[in-house]
């Protein structure tokens, strides 16, 4: 996979720092991005789509992908298990699509592990973050569907998860939405413009504006 014209990214942040509102806005203004569809063991909820939302299998499934080595990743969640497909990743990067793999901390360090062992390939991490512990519980509590106890279980998760934001190349803090949907969006169109890549997507008009050198 040498000489890629495409980018993987991983996207973390802590529960209410607003990942997935951000990342949907980004590949929805973006057609050279997209998310990865990961494989799980969960029941498919009402209005979700088997290919769209996730690859849904059944448990003998992801086990036969994990011993054959097929995801780049995987980790299992509150008795749910979930994984990202290497050679799906694989194909998007070859077809010139910047892959985005939404993703916890560990997940993201799975996949700058797996991605330093592929010629060619680039990985960049992202960390969202809020601007801060105050407005992060503001946006927990304001979803109305837990109470002050569990908004305390998943502001310590929240901690610990972003605990881990040194291990990221870029940080965006997510103080309103426009600003960090710019600042998000800035960092795949700059990572664009770097020479290597641009001499794989333009080929044919550097040779023609130098020759070959």
């Amino acid at each position: 996979m040498s000489n890629l014209a495409a980018t993987l990214y991983t996207v973390s942040a802590p529960s209410g720092a607003g990942k997935t509102s951000l990342v949907n806005a980004l590949v929805g203004s973006d057609p050279c991005a997209q998310v990865s569809v990961s494989h799980t063991t969960r029941a498919q909820r009402p209005g979700e789509e088997n290919g769209v939302n996730y690859h849904f299998v059944d448990g003998d499934v992801f086990q036969q992908m994990i011993n054959a080595d097929q995801f780049l990743e995987h980790a299992t969640v509150f008795g749910n298990s979930y994984g990202t497909s290497k050679l799906w990743v694989a194909e998007q990067l070859v077809a010139g699509k910047d892959v985005i793999l939404e993703i916890d901390w560990q997940g993201a360090r799975q996949a700058r592990d797996w991605s330093a062992t592929q010629p060619g390939m680039r990985c960049h991490g992202i960390f969202i973050l809020p601007p801060s512990l105050e407005a992060l519980r503001s946006r927990l509590t304001g979803r109305g569907q837990d109470d002050e106890s569990v908004i305390d279980k998943r502001m310590a998760e929240a901690v610990s998860e972003m605990r881990h934001y040194h291990e990221a190349d870029y940080l965006v803090i997510n103080d309103t939405f426009d600003a960090a949907l710019a600042d998000l969006s800035a960092i795949l169109r700059g990572a664009r413009q770097r020479q290597s890549v641009q001499c794989t997507r333009h080929a044919s008009l550097l040779a023609s504006l130098v020759g070959s050198v």
